[in-house]
Parts: structure tokens; C-alpha cells; sequence
């Protein structure tokens, strides 16, 4: 266990602001990078969060659960924000290797 950067994790303000809001409980990057350990934490606006499950999967994996806790009302939501927010050509592939953390606000 290890105190990380939470810019390693967490790419921009929009995200840290909804973490830091409760409306994101999770966030998947992809597999290239492996950025935090289950039992890691990291500290924002004061508060300490802790990683409680890292899982390696693919995109098409995904549910609308999965969507909600990063922080979109559906799947189908989630991947319009997702091609929307990736510069370049994206393209959502369900073979897609990626890598999902959850986290909990602790005390």
C-alpha cells in the first residue's frame, strides 16, 4: 500500500471535481499504464481515498452499473462522453483491454 499521486490517476478537474463530489466512484483507464494497487490511496480537496479493487478487462465488460459509478446515466451515455472526450480517432472497441479502479472516500 502507497499514497499516489492523484494526477496520475485522475486526468483533469472535470473528474476530480466529480470524485471529489461523490458522483464518481470509479474510473477505468487503459491497460497500457498501471496506475495505483488495490490498497493504495490518494488525497483530494482533504479527504483520503482508498483503491479497493483494481480489475483488468475489456471494454465490452461494461455495464450501465459501471457507467453510473463514473459518473454517466448509461453505457450508451458513457461511450458518447468517452469519443467525445479522447482526442483523436476513438472508437469504442469491446476488445479493448482496459483497467477499472474503485474507490472509497475513507472515514
Amino acid at each position: 500500500m502507497s499514497e499516489i499521486d492523484v494526477d496520475d490517476l485522475l486526468p483533469n478537474d472535470r473528474v476530480k471535481e466529480s470524485v471529489a463530489a461523490g458522483d464518481v466512484t470509479q474510473l477505468t483507464r487503459g491497460a497500457t499504464t498501471r496506475y495505483a494497487d488495490e490498497g493504495d490511496s490518494f488525497e483530494l480537496d482533504g479527504d483520503t481515498f482508498e483503491i479497493v479493487s483494481v480489475a483488468e478487462r475489456t471494454l465490452g465488460d461494461f455495464t450501465d452499473e459501471d457507467a453510473q459509478r463514473e459518473g454517466s446515466p448509461s453505457l450508451d451515455a458513457y461511450k458518447q462522453r468517452m469519443e467525445r472526450v479522447h482526442p483523436g480517432p476513438f472508437e469504442w472497441d469491446d476488445s479493448d483491454e482496459v483497467v477499472t479502479y474503485k474507490f472509497e472516500r475513507q472515514g
